[in-house]
């Protein structure tokens, strides 16, 4: 499983070229993603999550993050797979985009890949909207990965709706 140390060591390099191709790779209903280190802040495990009225079902709630509170949002329940519960190996990625800090909970975390810009294919064009949160296909070794666009994750209505939380 990938360590929260090996995030935060790719970051402190942080340059733009030192985090260009890595992603983190993370399972979701038995198919691997992955989104780019540069928008991720940590990886934590599943925190108590407050619920919050009136948004919708994917956004689980807020959680308090070392005095920072977040929005957690289901990614199965944003990509319209079945709910599962959540058990040891369940993650939340604290994203930060569209300047807005987020936390995306996930399957599992599996591994920090490096993808070279030849081994992404662009995605499918599908007129069913699902697609739109993919970027791109990864290619490594013998399996795909969906890489995801986080900018797209939220809808700008939704990133003030988020926003305005407590």
């Amino acid at each position: 499983m990938t360590t929260q140390a090996e995030i935060a060591d790719l970051r402190e390099m942080g340059d733009e070229d030192t985090l260009k191709g890595k992603y983190l790779i993370f399972t979701m209903d038995k198919e691997l993603y992955g989104i780019e280190i540069r928008y991720i802040t940590e990886i934590i495990g599943i925190q108590p999550i407050t619920k919050v009225p009136e948004m919708p079902p994917y956004v689980k709630g807020i959680t308090n993050l070392r005095g920072q509170i977040i929005p957690v949002m289901d990614a199965r329940l944003r990509f319209k797979k079945p709910e599962r519960e959540y058990d040891d190996r369940t993650c939340i990625i604290v994203l930060d985009t569209n300047d807005i800090s987020v936390g995306l909970i996930v399957d599992s975390v599996v591994e920090v890949l490096t993808i070279a810009d030849e081994d992404i294919a662009p995605p499918p064009e599908i007129s069913k909207g699902g697609q739109r949160y993919i970027k791109g296909i990864g290619k490594a070794g013998d399996t795909v990965k969906l890489l995801l666009d986080c900018k797209r994750l939220l809808t700008a209505d939704e990133v003030d709706a988020l926003s305005e939380l407590p």
